[in-house]
């Protein structure tokens, strides 16, 4: 049998914490005219989410105009070495979370977009630091941290708040928040997606993936023929990419490195199968409080005024594509030796066998 989750995650690239330091000081430096006494603390990061990216926790002092200034940041960066995805567009997540500030879509205050990698190795951009918690993907948030602790109505009201995020991302007005950007080519944007997962999972080559080949050729034969109204989809839609406030009130949605435009069910479907990976994917019981598939979809059409529609099918293409990512994923601690050299897990992991069960509903 393949690996399950929780995995150590994969060793990142060296980087010299000291020396970048001092290059963000330099960086700062630039971008602050007038600012003197510039100072960066320590640099951290996280440690319980995420695979795709290389992030820095860091405080900044500066004196401007007489007044001393404080700022709690974070630094995203292009993700160096062996990457889960094929592409990783810094530009495009900065001007996203720039374009939605002001919107109803709780989002992190943007800084400063740096897309020279001249200064740290990489492109990056600089964002405020949202005070709150974030559930865990290591271990997912039904078998560990934070929320095992917190209580049913606790967990009841992350769930419905991070839905109403969710919710107020589909009721922008895209054109006018100006990210036509986000449109990919193909006669329809589910016809993009498909395109997108087809290419990823030949750009990752490796081992044979009969069973993605296969949910592949089902997605595409299976895809709703009717036209669905087109809607930001934030592409990694689940409370593992919000930040909560010790209210529960979601204060921070992030990372949009899978943005597109595309249905509304896309994101729906998304946030159900992950939610379902993290318990009955890896065998854990589902923690009390959190509602079912039923009632998030009759609260989200409650919400929205929309008609949910071609659920199971997104639901099955959530799958699919978590598949894929599964499968580079396992890739990726096979090179940074996390697995042994015998391990199974780019064709048989928990999404996998989801995905095999769901094929032959």
């Amino acid at each position: 049998m393949g690996a399950t989750l929780p995995l150590p995650m994969p060793a990142p690239k060296e980087r010299d914490f000291e020396q970048t330091r001092k290059q963000l000081e330099g960086w700062l430096a630039a971008k602050l005219p007038g600012a003197t006494a510039i100072t960066v603390g320590e640099l951290g990061g996280p440690s319980t989410s995420g695979f795709s990216s290389d992030t820095l926790l860091f405080d900044a002092r500066w004196a401007q105009d007489g007044a001393s200034v404080e700022r709690a940041l974070v630094a995203r960066l292009k993700p160096r070495g062996m990457t889960v995805f094929p592409e990783y567009d810094i530009a495009k997540q900065f001007h996203i979370q720039q374009a939605l500030a002001g919107t109803d879509v709780p989002v992190v205050p943007m800084h400063w977009l740096e897309e020279d990698e001249a200064f740290l190795g990489a492109p990056f951009y600089v964002m405020g630091r949202v005070e709150g918690r974030i559930p865990t993907d290591n271990p997912p948030y039904h078998q560990g941290g934070w929320l095992v602790e917190a209580t049913p109505a606790e967990r009841e009201a992350l769930w419905w708040n991070g839905l109403e995020a969710l919710a107020a991302i589909h009721a922008l007005d895209w054109r006018a928040a100006g990210l036509e950007f986000l449109e990919r080519p193909g006669r329809t944007p589910q016809e993009a997606q498909l395109r997108e997962y087809e290419d990823m999972l030949r750009w990752m080559g490796g081992r044979p993936k009969e069973l993605l080949e296969r949910g592949l050729a089902w997605a595409r034969e299976n895809a709703p023929r009717d036209e669905e109204p087109v809607v930001v989809s934030w592409g990694d839609s689940r409370i593992g990419n919000m930040i909560f406030d010790d209210a529960m009130n979601c204060v921070g949605v992030l990372d949009w490195e899978m943005a597109a435009l595309g249905s509304r069910e896309l994101d729906l479907a998304w946030w159900i199968f992950i939610d379902r990976h993290h318990s009955e994917g890896i065998a854990a019981e589902r923690l009390p409080g959190f509602p079912d598939r039923e009632a998030t979809v009759a609260r989200y059409e409650e919400l929205t005024g929309h008609t949910v529609r071609n659920l199971e099918y997104y639901e099955t293409f959530a799958a699919l594509r978590f598949g894929v990512i599964m499968a580079r994923l396992g890739q990726q601690l096979l090179h940074y030796g996390v697995l042994p050299e015998d391990s199974d897990f780019e064709i048989d992991n928990t999404c996998s066998r989801m995905l095999a069960q769901m094929l032959e509903a």
